[in-house]
C-alpha cells in the first residue's frame, strides 16, 4: 500500500498542469545571448557612429556599454535569487516599491516596449530576407510588412505548442547568431592581417566628424543599449529555470563579456573594411560587409542576418510572454493571461496579446526611429530597479541573499544611470518625454483597473463572461503552485 501510494503521489506531481522547469544552463544561456544579438548588432552601428562622431570612440561606447550591463547583470542576478519569480524588473519593483510603480513598468513594457523591439527585430528580419530580391532597392513596404507579420504568427504558433520546442529553437538559432558574427570577425581579422585597418589606427580613429558633446555620446550608448537590450531577460523565467540559485549566476556571467567581446570584434571588422562614411550610408551594415569582401558568396551575411534576427524574435516572445503572464497574476493585468494551457502547460493568451500588440506596432509604420524612445524606456526601468536593490538592501538587511553583489557595484550603476538619462533628457526632450508621459498614463489606468475594488457588478459579470470564452477558446487555467518551491519561499520568508 506504501508504494501505491507513494506511485500515486508521483502521477499526481507529474500530472500537475504548472509551468515546466526545463531550462537548463545551457538553453539559459542562450536566453540571453538570444534575447541580447538579435537586430541591434546590425542596426546600431550605424547609431553608435553618429552621435559618438568618430571610430575610436564609437568602440568605446561598445565596449563601455557592454562593461554597464556586467554591472547590472550582476545585480540581477542577486535580484533573482532573492526574488525567485518570473517577470524580472516588474516582479522586482512590485515587491519592493508597491503595485502601483511595478504597474507602470508593466504598462509601459506591454503597450509599447517589447512590441516596438519585436517589431523592429521582425521588420530587420524581413529586410535582410528580401535584400538579394531587390539588390539595387529597398523591398516593397507591404512585402516587409507581410513577411515580418507571417514570422512573428510562426512563432507564436512554436511558442503556444510547447516550451521544448521554443528552447529548442533558440538554442539552435543562438548557435547561428554566433557563427554569423564569427564569420563577419574572422573575414575582418583577415583584411586587419592584410593591412587594411587605417581607419583603426589612432591618429585616424580619433577624428571626429563633429564637435563631441555629453549629449551626444549619451544618445550613442542609448543606442548601443538598444543591441545590448536583452541582458536581463532570464530573469523572465527564473520559474522555469532548473536550480536557478546556481544556473541563473553562471549563466548571466558566461553569456555577458562573450556578447561584449563579439559585439566590440564585429565593430572592428566592420571598420575593416568600410570607411565611416559608407558605414553612415548604408541602410544594411552586414549586407554592404558582405558585398564587399565575399564577392559570389555575399548572399551568405542576408542568410546568416535573417537567422539571427529569426531567433531573437523567438526569445523575445518566449520572455515577453512571461511578463504578461506575471503581470496577470500578480492583479495587474486581466487574470486570461495568467493561465496556461492544459496539456502543453504554455502561457498561451499572454503569447497572443504579445503577438497582438507587435503586429499592431508593425501596421502603424516605420519603427526604426524608436530605438532611442525603446532605449530611454529599458534604461528607466533598470534603474528604477536596480534602486530598489539599494532600498531593500537597507529595508531589510537580514533578508537570506544566495548571491550579494558588493555595493559599489548598484552604485556605480546608479550614477551612471543618472548621468545617461539626465543628458539624454537634455539632447532629445522630446522623445524621453514622449516616454515618460507614456508611462504615467498608466497611473489612472492602474487606479481605475486595480486600486478601485467595489467596481459596478456589471463589470465584473462582464470580466468573468469574457475570461470564460478566453478559457473554453484557449483551452487554459490557472498554473498550479510547486509544492515544493512553495516550501522553498516560505522557508526563506520564515528566516527573514
Amino acid at each position: 500500500m506504501g508504494d501505491e501510494a507513494k506511485r500515486k503521489k508521483d502521477k499526481n506531481k507529474d500530472d500537475r498542469v504548472t509551468l515546466k522547469k526545463e531550462i537548463g544552463l545551457l538553453s539559459a544561456c542562450a536566453i540571453i545571448i538570444g534575447n541580447i544579438i538579435g537586430s541591434g548588432i546590425f542596426v546600431s552601428p550605424k547609431g553608435v557612429l553618429e552621435h559618438a562622431g568618430s571610430v575610436g570612440l564609437s568602440l568605446i561606447v561598445w565596449v563601455c556599454g557592454g562593461g554597464i550591463c556586467v554591472l547590472g547583470s550582476m545585480c540581477y542576478a542577486e535580484l533573482g535569487v532573492t526574488i525567485p519569480k518570473s517577470g524580472g524588473d516588474y516582479s522586482y519593483v512590485t515587491e519592493i516599491f508597491g503595485g502601483l510603480v511595478g504597474f507602470l513598468l508593466l504598462w509601459s513594457a506591454v503597450l509599447i516596449m517589447y512590441p516596438t523591439t519585436l517589431a523592429v527585430i521582425a521588420l530587420t528580419f524581413a529586410n535582410y530576407v528580401l535584400q538579394p530580391a531587390f539588390q539595387n532597392c529597398l523591398p516593397p513596404y507591404t512585402a516587409t510588412r507581410l513577411l515580418a507579420t507571417i514570422c512573428v504568427l510562426f512563432l507564436t504558433w512554436v511558442n503556444c505548442s510547447s516550451v521544448r520546442w521554443a528552447t529548442r529553437i533558440q538554442d539552435v538559432f543562438t548557435v547561428g547568431k554566433l557563427l554569423a558574427l564569427g564569420l563577419i570577425i574572422l573575414v575582418g581579422l583577415v583584411q586587419i592581417g592584410r593591412g587594411y585597418y587605417d581607419a583603426l589606427m589612432p591618429s585616424v580613429a580619433f577624428e571626429f566628424s563633429q564637435e563631441p558633446s555629453v549629449g551626444q555620446i549619451a544618445l550613442a550608448f542609448l543606442q548601443a543599449s538598444f543591441a545590448y537590450s536583452g541582458w536581463n531577460f532570464l530573469n523572465y523565467v527564473t520559474e522555469e529555470v532548473v536550480e536557478p540559485r546556481k544556473n541563473l549566476p553562471r549563466a548571466i556571467y558566461i553569456s555577458i563579456p562573450l556578447v561584449t567581446l563579439v559585439y566590440t570584434m564585429t565593430n572592428i571588422a566592420y571598420f575593416s573594411s568600410m570607411t565611416p562614411e559608407e558605414l553612415l550610408a548604408s541602410n544594411a551594415v552586414a549586407v554592404t560587409f558582405g558585398e564587399k569582401l565575399l564577392g559570389m558568396f555575399s548572399w551568405v551575411m542576408p542568410i546568416s542576418v535573417a537567422l539571427s534576427t529569426f531567433g531573437g524574435i523567438n526569445g523575445y516572445l518566449f520572455t515577453s510572454s512571461r511578463l504578461c503572464f506575471s503581470g496577470a497574476r500578480e492583479g495587474h493585468l486581466p487574470y486570461l493571461l495568467a493561465m496556461i494551457h492544459l496539456k502543453n502547460c504554455t502561457p498561451i493568451p499572454a503569447l497572443l496579446v504579445c503577438c497582438f500588440a507587435t503586429i499592431v506596432i508593425l501596421c502603424i509604420g516605420e519603427t526604426h526611429n524608436l530605438i532611442n524612445y525603446v532605449s530611454f524606456i529599458n534604461y528607466l526601468s533598470y534603474g528604477v530597479t536596480i534602486a530598489g536593490l539599494l532600498y531593500l538592501r537597507k529595508k531589510k538587511p537580514d533578508l537570506v541573499r544566495p548571491i550579494k553583489v558588493n555595493l559599489l557595484i548598484p552604485v556605480a550603476y546608479m550614477v551612471f544611470w543618472v548621468v545617461l538619462l539626465c543628458f539624454s533628457l537634455y539632447s532629445e526632450p522630446v522623445v524621453c518625454g514622449l516616454g515618460m508621459v507614456i508611462m504615467l498614463t498608466g497611473v489612472p489606468v492602474y487606479f481605475v483597473g486595480v486600486w478601485w475594488k467595489n467596481k459596478p457588478t456589471w463589470i465584473y459579470r462582464f470580466t468573468e463572461k469574457l475570461n470564460y470564452m478566453g478559457q473554453k477558446t484557449c483551452y487554459v487555467m490557472f498554473p498550479q503552485e510547486d509544492p515544493a518551491e512553495a516550501e522553498l519561499l516560505t522557508s526563506s520568508k520564515s528566516r527573514d
